[in-house]
């Protein structure tokens, strides 16, 4: 099902993503709607034609109108907004997400639902250092990866409409994946990540590092600046996967610091090789050749057997 220029959209959450979301489906020619608890944020992207309408109130007269609701919310709040408030959707919506970790709200939101309303999960895999729906920015979807997430009560109608939303916001590449594959995808690529960020950034005190450091600290740490109560919820969210690939990076650290110990000169050259050929195939991949397309085409493949 793809979105017709007739379906009004709602955003639930109108921070960074929510208003990067707002902003390119109205440049798309959509009527887009939001909620959010800050009213200066409704203010600012009204004043800004980032939306065309909003609201702090939940308004059963308001919500009711839109099709199509996508939640920017931190997860356990999104699952208490269906909880608490999916009274108020119009019948037949369908729902999506933005949301960083999948399995432990997918199940039980899709478990609480209303029979008539449809929630399928997706992942941007984009953002900014900066937060809030005044740094809002389509563009950052432009090179970024969009993963779908459907389960067993979704159907590729459903993925067909999430996929659509990916498109019309010109992600690079969508793909679909199990909530739990999403989540032991995750833990690795981001948390992980965010993981090392941050303990450089605490390790010493940096004050005075600007005036010496050069490309390779400042592009490790960019992302330790860092939204400091959501990524808790998804690192504790995520605890099992993320605690798994921390122990296996934990492992390669030490196997390096024992051939730096020991003056294993060989090793940690090989070591090495086998960081930059891999690094290679992580380049190409994003270079859009034929394993990549491969790939998107064999995530979706499943779903339409």
């Amino acid at each position: 099902m793809k979105l017709s220029k007739k379906d009004k959209v709602l955003i639930v959450g109108l921070g960074l993503i929510g208003g990067s979301y707002a902003k390119g489906l109205k440049n798309e020619g959509f009527y887009v709607g939001a909620v959010s608890i800050n009213p200066d944020d409704i203010s600012y992207a009204l004043d800004n034609s980032i939306i065309d309408s909003g609201t702090t109130f939940l308004d059963e007269n308001y919500i009711k109108q839109f099709d199509v609701v996508i939640f920017a919310l931190y997860p356990t709040t999104l699952v208490n907004w269906i909880k608490e408030h999916q009274h108020l959707l119009k019948k037949k919506a369908k729902l999506t997400d933005v949301t960083g970790v999948k399995s432990s709200i997918i199940y039980e939101i899709q478990n609480i639902l209303r029979k008539d309303l449809t929630f399928i999960g997706a992942h941007p895999m984009a953002g900014k250092e900066t937060s809030g729906v005044r740094n809002s920015d389509p563009s950052i979807f432009i090179n970024a990866n969009y993963i779908i997430t459907p389960t067993d009560k979704n159907d590729i109608k459903d993925v067909e409409f999430a996929k659509n939303i990916g498109e019309l916001l010109h992600f690079k590449n969508i793909v679909a994946l199990t909530p739990k594959k999403h989540d032991e995808m995750i833990a690795f690529l981001s948390q992980l990540t965010h993981c090392i960020a941050i303990c450089l950034m605490t390790n010493q005190n940096c004050e005075h590092f600007s005036l010496f450091s050069g490309d390779s600290f400042r592009d490790l740490t960019r992302i330790a600046k860092i939204n400091e109560n959501m990524w808790p919820e998804l690192f504790l969210m995520n605890k099992e996967k993320l605690l798994y690939e921390m122990d296996l990076f934990i492992k390669e650290m030490e196997k390096l610091k024992g051939y730096i110990i020991n003056d294993n000169k060989e090793e940690i050259k090989q070591m090495m090789i086998t960081s930059t050929e891999r690094r290679k195939i992580f380049d190409k991949w994003f270079e859009g050749n034929s394993l990549w397309t491969w790939y998107l085409k064999e995530s979706f493949r499943f779903l339409k057997m």
